[in-house]
């Protein structure tokens, strides 16, 4: 009760929604949609927060520690809570313990997509490619252990080819540096490569779900392509929103209800679904149970 009394008596404060990836990518893209429409049903202005670095650890560190009085949440990946504590033998945070599950907010499909100075137009011609080169290609992802990198190597490792990671601090910078030359391909969450694909700036090559994204109705799965190796290959990343544990459940049952009211307003389903993201809906139970079922798939992953 006093911890209540204090959560409520920051109900006029700012609400800041932490979001571990620099700007430009999907987790960016959907944190500020989300600030946008959370701030007016809650009537408190929400404040996203960019804090990048080490595989989101940085951004989850900081909201592990910060005050559960309701003023900061995290939009967690699923690199956060469910690849990261396998990543890691010392992980400066518990993704159980230390957060407060609100709910899911959506699945995030892949795709490769390469520079069009590669001379690759499908799948396989990739593969054939990266066995022939001389060197690896470089691929850049949106850091160490996220899930764009663990969907490329799971992808060498089933179809044997030779790759060189590049890690960076997001889906943003990775994507200049592929369109700049700088890097041959990508396994990318689709949101932020969708103009450039449209524009021809990059090549689309497949996309990672097991069904065709209704964005890219031309581009295959990667299980269409029948690249020898990928038979059940499928690699999907998710979002959600948690808060510092210990934060009152009125609260965190405020937020959820408000996030599925956001969620199922049809402006930001199309919105969402335009981008590649596919809406999800969970209550905050729904939400932890998930994140432990998620930890073990990608565990074994890892």
């Amino acid at each position: 009760p006093g911890g209540t009394r204090h959560a409520w008596a920051q109900a006029d404060r700012p609400i800041t929604l932490v979001v571990p990836y620099a700007p430009g990518g999907t987790s960016d893209m959907l944190g500020r949609l989300l600030g946008q429409h959370m701030g007016p049903m809650l009537k408190r202005s929400v404040i996203v927060e960019n804090r990048p670095g080490a595989g989101t650890t940085l951004g989850a560190v900081h909201v592990s520690r910060s005050a559960p009085d309701g003023t900061t949440l995290l939009l967690a990946t699923s690199t956060t809570l469910s690849i990261n504590p396998s990543l890691h033998k010392k992980l400066p945070y518990d993704s159980v313990k230390d957060f407060a599950p609100v709910g899911l907010v959506g699945s995030v499909p892949l795709m490769v997509v390469v520079n069009p100075t590669v001379k690759a137009n499908t799948l396989a011609e990739l593969v054939a490619l990266a066995k022939a080169a001389g060197q690896p290609l470089a691929y850049g992802s949106a850091g160490n252990g996220s899930p764009q990198h663990l969907a490329a190597e799971m992808f060498k490792a089933a179809t044997g080819t030779e790759l060189n990671h590049v890690p960076y601090k997001g889906s943003g910078p990775a994507l200049t540096d592929l369109l700049g030359g700088q890097l041959q391909l990508m396994f990318t969450d689709i949101a932020p490569a969708l103009q450039h694909v449209r524009s021809g700036k990059l090549r689309a090559l497949a996309v990672t779900s097991r069904q065709r994204q209704a964005v890219l109705p031309d581009v295959p799965t990667v299980l269409e392509s029948q690249v020898p190796g990928t038979a059940s290959f499928e690699a999907v990343a998710w979002q959600c929103i948690v808060a510092p544990a210990g934060t009152p459940s009125a609260l965190v049952d405020q937020y959820s209800k408000v996030l599925q009211a956001v969620l199922a307003l049809p402006d930001i389903r199309k919105r969402l679904e335009s981008d590649g993201v596919e809406p999800a809906h969970s209550t905050p139970d729904e939400l932890a149970a998930f994140i432990k079922s998620e930890s073990q798939r990608w565990g074994r992953v890892v």
